[in-house]
């Protein structure tokens, strides 16, 4: 990932939460480059710029994209199940990960089409499939932001989001 000047540096395994919000930076930014370049190629084969972002884009959501869901998922989540104000919204996170991971699964194979082939199968069905992604993860993000996260940074003990990010950190040396 390029540096950008400027731009605060990422979280450390000491800020789990952090990690995660620095997650969600990189999924609005690379979403933005699917649905951009969907947007603007219609009709076309793609350049090789928009090649080049486009399976950067694919690849950050293959390899990266599982691991933060299971971050949540396996990491976070189960230390707030217990909390009743909470349960509905991480019900909610957890089907919007398996939407969106479906979701993935169809762009990919459309995107992977359009790169070998020069046009996309169904190119309406990609705008679509990109549209529903921007969607969904704006309110996704604003939820585990605006609410889960505080709640998890005012509930867990210390020690707690520690041990959280150890289980971040020994994900990716498994990867």
């Amino acid at each position: 990932m390029p540096v950008q000047i400027g731009a605060k540096p990422d979280s450390g395994f000491d800020d789990p939460l952090g990690i995660l919000k620095d997650c969600h930076r990189r999924i609005e930014r690379f979403l933005g480059v699917l649905c951009l370049v969907a947007e603007r190629g219609t009709g076309r084969a793609l350049s090789a710029d928009e090649a080049e972002a486009a399976r950067a884009a694919l690849r950050y959501f293959r390899e990266s994209g599982p691991r933060h869901n299971a971050d949540e998922e396996e990491s976070l989540f189960p230390r707030l199940q217990p909390a009743a104000e909470i349960v509905a919204q991480v019900e909610r996170l957890e089907d919007e990960h398996s939407r969106s991971a479906q979701l993935h699964e169809s762009v990919d194979r459309q995107f992977t089409v359009w790169l070998a082939d020069g046009a996309p199968q169904d190119h309406d069905r990609l705008l679509r499939e990109t549209a529903e992604l921007r969607e969904m993860y704006a309110g996704h993000i604003r939820l585990e932001e605006d609410v889960v996260f505080p709640h998890a940074a005012a509930v867990l003990e210390p020690q707690v989001i520690a041990e959280m990010g150890e289980e971040f950190r020994a994900r990716r040396n498994r990867t």
